[in-house]
């Protein structure tokens, strides 16, 4: 699926949009709005032509009730689209920032889309806006690494705690599917942001053995790297930096990150909900680059000469990232762009554990980012060019990209 792009003018009806991302670009640019934003999105049109974007599966989603956790975030924003394109009956979004939904429900001004003020952590929060619901797409989570470090116990309450309500809710109230999105960070976690999130994942598991392959309430995981563009993540810190004609700060040159845009991270969202059975995981598979790359890569786009100063590692962080163990790697099902994980049924037999084991893992490897495909500058600012937000700059600015693959 590609992401939906921008046509060559951008409205400015004047609602701001809600990133701490946009207002740095409105400094320098002026407020595009996300309105204007997401209109030129829900035409389908491309920045590179006219080709339409893809939607939902036909069917999957028609006069259906789709709840999303968390969902005035990066991926509710732009989920909703093709939730609505898709033909469902009603988009319920769920969260605790009135602020954020008050400038989605002006910017989308759509009967469809209700809002729900709660916290996962309130089950009884959760319970009110779970009723009559068909899918459940959890987005809400703690998800900055250095605040989950100083912060241990409150991501604890939300990535845990709060994903136990959402999953006990949806099975009381019989929801069919819930999604589950998870991190790379979650695989051998160093930090605890990851930790909870692995927590998040087994919680999910646990309970989808529990439920068993012939429950009403089907429950799975999706799990992928950085999206490109969201909010925390390296590009737009870099992209401010280079609009401010500050020096690009890197943690360590050799880091590698996998490159996955919004657009395919809901894509991995629509496979599973079309070929989840019961505590599935799914992994779509993703190119990656090191660090200093994407800030070559984004200063060839921009035409700059800033310089880049390396200060070392955060608190929390991995030199290289890891999609799927080498368990999990070895007992994947390939489907092409994507990795079907099967849940373990084993069960508290503990000759399943101490005795008997599995062949074949032994020769399996870890799927990291540093063995993943390497992109080298000119295919990082070709992936970087699929993000919208970078073409609305490019266009501010009122010239050509320095570079165009």
């Amino acid at each position: 699926m590609r992401l939906f792009g921008l046509p060559d003018k951008v409205e400015r009806p004047g609602a701001p949009w809600h990133s701490l991302d946009w207002l740095n670009v409105a400094k320098h640019y002026g407020d595009f709005g996300y309105q204007g934003i997401t209109r030129c999105r829900a035409a389908g049109e491309t920045r590179l032509g006219s080709k339409k974007t893809d939607h939902m599966q036909p069917g999957l989603l028609n006069e259906k009730c789709v709840l999303i956790t968390g969902g005035t975030g990066s991926f509710g924003n732009e989920v909703v689209l093709r939730l609505l394109a898709g033909g469902c009956r009603e988009v319920r979004i769920f969260s605790r920032d009135e602020l954020k939904q008050e400038t989605m429900r002006r910017s989308f001004n759509e009967p469809r889309l209700r809002f729900h003020i709660g916290d996962v952590r309130d089950i009884r929060t959760v319970d009110r806006a779970m009723r009559g619901v068909d899918m459940v797409f959890h987005a809400a989570a703690l998800k900055q690494v250095p605040s989950c470090e100083f912060f241990p116990d409150q991501a604890l309450l939300t990535n845990v705690n709060g994903s136990q309500n959402v999953l006990d809710s949806a099975i009381e109230n019989g929801v069919k599917q819930v999604v589950c999105l998870s991190t790379d960070k979650a695989v051998y976690p160093v930090n605890a942001m990851g930790m909870t999130k692995a927590l998040m994942e087994k919680t999910v598991q646990a309970k989808a053995h529990a439920l068993g392959a012939q429950a009403g309430t089907v429950l799975s995981c999706v799990r992928y790297g950085n999206v490109l563009y969201t909010r925390g993540s390296a590009a737009p810190l870099f992209v401010s930096q280079i609009l401010d004609k500050r020096p690009i700060t890197i943690t360590n040159p050799a880091m590698t990150r996998y490159l996955i845009t919004l657009g395919e991270a809901i894509g991995l969202v629509e496979f599973a909900l079309l070929n989840a059975r019961q505590g599935d995981l799914f992994i779509r598979k993703s190119p990656a680059c090191r660090v200093d790359t994407l800030a070559e890569a984004l200063k060839r786009i921009f035409s700059s000469d800033v310089p880049i100063s390396v200060i070392g590692v955060r608190h929390g962080e991995k030199i290289h990232e890891t999609l799927a163990t080498f368990q999990e790697y070895a007992r994947a099902e390939d489907m092409d762009d994507y990795l079907r994980v099967p849940m373990d049924d084993r069960d508290l037999n503990y000759d399943s554990y101490t005795a008997k084991g599995e062949r074949g893992r032994a020769s399996a490897e870890d799927y990291t980012s540093a063995n993943t495909r390497q992109l080298d500058v000119d295919e990082t600012a070709a992936k970087l060019f699929e993000v919208p937000e970078i073409g609305a700059i490019l266009r501010s600015r009122e010239g050509p990209p320095a570079a165009r693959k």
